[in-house]
């Protein structure tokens, strides 16, 4: 895939729903055929992402891609819980590891679970763990 993807690529690009990028429009919406799911980004379209950001030599931006393509699935009261106990002292050691193992078990994912993981090693580390 050519980057920009909505530029060279757009008759593939399809949200989380299968609904296709030309199918959103604001007369659409106004017709109340867009749902919030039909606007958000698939988890292919993120994987496609990550591969053109590894074809260019930026692997730190594959993995971010592939971290967001495992949060598809995940429910948004979920993701804000997971933001919030990554703040800085708003955790404990336990609460981090508890949220690692949902993500893992739960959700199937298992990078942004390593993530986690490694977050609790370092406020330890460094003391910012509640």
């Amino acid at each position: 895939m050519q980057y920009p993807l909505g530029e060279h690529e757009r008759e593939q690009i399809a949200s989380k729903t299968g609904k296709k990028l030309d199918e959103i429009t604001l007369d659409a919406v106004m017709r109340n055929q867009i749902a919030p799911d039909d606007i958000k980004i698939s988890k292919e379209m993120l994987h496609a992402q990550g591969q053109v950001a590894k074809e260019n030599g930026n692997d730190p931006m594959e993995k971010n891609f592939e971290r967001a393509a495992e949060l598809v699935d995940v429910p948004d009261d979920v993701i804000l819980k997971m933001y919030d106990k990554l703040r800085p002292n708003r955790s404990t050691k336990l609460e981090l590891v508890l949220m690692a193992q949902e993500l893992l078990e739960k959700y199937n994912a298992k990078n942004c679970a390593r993530l986690v993981m490694e977050a609790a090693e370092v406020y330890e580390k460094r003391g910012i763990l509640l």
